[in-house]
């Protein structure tokens, strides 16, 4: 396949008649920028091509729950009091519901332009909290839901096996969660048979929390992890909420990202979800680790998380690493995201374009590129660039939306995520593969009703 983009975003900028071409592999061949017009097997695409951005952290389920979260006349409601609200639902949804809410979501990250999702999930057993006798039996159809919308999956089974620091038993609302090290390493086993060898699915491994996974855990879960997989990526929770960090302080006398950093090999296979609550120590000691920080700022702005310190973590040497999740799926947006991350720091500072810098004078083209490069990273994926030999995700955002109407390339991006919204996006690829054109994805009608149909029964 060969595209032709009036205007793409490239490692070194924005470029002019870039032809793109792609293997059968579903990666770039080769990158060409001024490329003259004489090539009729090309695809022209008119707008602005960018890298499909990764999106780091999702609990799909709860797409199905968004928005009837909110009506909560309480003086203390909190993300507490949600995830209360939360386990309920969890403790409901059946296999086939899983795949029903997790395939309609992916189209809807697809349409956003997300073209690759790490899935952080925990909901590992029978709705008495009884396992399956596959262990995976909750995993496969969140495999079968990406593929049925096309998106790239990195699935990130969690090992949940407390209800708090210092090994505490967990609530009878968690049993679908639990896992001892032994049954976890069996999980990752039966997904490796699985999926081990798929071109379209990476298997990585995630630890819901410190409050959640005893210490002595995470070592043999690392090994047995390395021995399927030594560069698969591994993400946690951490210190999203000030009482985390607070209970961290209490059991062990440090705050939960510091304790990470000093008790485990915290590089670039790692991603610490959150990490709102940082110190000064811990800013500059994640940012040297070259670990990526996953951020979700619509969902932390809803439950009340906190800001992320953004400026700090970007400025500290080297320059620490950043992707985005929309995670609880109240908003699935990656031009949302990246606004609110940079309005978090603008009422944070009194600044305006509070997370450019001098090299980089537009907000929403650093953080994207951050983002997509940090995301990709996170993901174990070779994305996040229009680059030879990196995936064919790619997004044609729609210089005929008015948002778009008479922006340079250089303006495109801020255009799109600080003054336009989700129809800015029109086309997407991924993986070589057309999923959306003209805003449409081709089965969007079939699996929107199937995810109708399983939200009702869970709302009931």
């Amino acid at each position: 396949m060969k595209i032709v983009a009036a205007h793409a975003l490239l490692p070194e900028g924005w470029a002019r008649e870039v032809l793109i071409e792609v293997g059968a592999n579903g990666r770039i061949g080769a990158v060409t920028s001024n490329a003259p017009r004489t090539d009729a097997a090309a695809e022209r695409i008119e707008g602005f091509v960018v890298p499909g951005m990764p999106n780091v952290h999702s609990h799909a389920f709860q797409r199905a729950m968004a928005g009837a979260a909110e009506a909560r006349a309480r003086p203390d409601d909190s993300f507490w009091t949600w995830r209360e609200l939360m386990y309920r639902f969890a403790g409901r949804i059946t296999p086939g519901q899983m795949g029903d809410v997790a395939a309609w979501l992916y189209v809807e990250m697809l349409k956003a332009g997300y073209t690759s999702v790490a899935e952080f999930h925990y909901v590992h057993h029978d709705v008495g909290g009884k396992p399956y006798a596959d262990p995976a039996q909750m995993s496969h159809p969140i495999v079968a839901a990406a593929r049925d919308a096309g998106i790239a999956l990195t699935h990130l089974p969690v090992l949940y096996q407390h209800g708090g620091f210092g090994e505490a038993p967990a609530l009878s609302s968690q049993a679908r969660f639990i896992h001892s090290a032994e049954t976890y390493a069996s999980l990752l086993e039966a997904l490796h048979g699985s999926y081990g060898n798929a071109p379209d699915v990476r298997i990585g491994v995630a630890f819901h929390s410190l409050r959640a996974v005893a210490p002595r855990s995470m070592g043999p879960t690392l090994a047995a992890l390395d021995c399927l997989d030594a560069t698969a990526p591994v993400h946690i929770h951490a210190a999203e909420q000030a009482k985390e960090v607070e209970d961290c302080i209490a059991w062990s006398g440090s705050r939960p990202v510091a304790w990470l950093l000093d008790h485990h090999a915290i590089g670039p296979r790692w991603c610490l979800v959150h990490a709102t609550h940082l110190d000064a120590g811990e800013i500059g000691r994640l940012a040297a680790s070259a670990a990526v920080a996953g951020l979700c700022p619509t969902t932390e702005a809803n439950l009340g998380d906190g800001i992320f310190p953004a400026r700090a973590y970007l400025g500290a040497a080297p320059g620490g690493r950043i992707a985005i999740g929309s995670d609880s799926h109240v908003e699935v947006s990656v031009a949302g995201e990246l606004k609110l991350l940079e309005y978090g720091q603008r009422l944070v500072s009194g600044a305006r374009s509070a997370l450019a810098s001098g090299l980089q004078p537009s907000p929403a083209e650093r953080l994207h590129a951050a983002a997509s490069a940090g995301g990709a990273q996170a993901l174990g994926i070779d994305a996040g660039r229009i680059a030879s030999g990196c995936r064919a995700d790619l997004v044609v955002l729609d210089s005929g939306h008015p948002a778009l109407w008479n922006k340079a390339p250089r303006q495109a991006l801020d255009a799109w995520v600080f003054a336009g919204d989700g129809t800015c996006v029109r086309d997407v690829m991924v993986g070589g593969a057309w999923r959306i054109r003209d805003r449409h994805h081709p089965r969007e009608r079939e699996i929107g009703a199937r995810f109708r149909a399983a939200q009702a029964a869970l709302l009931a």
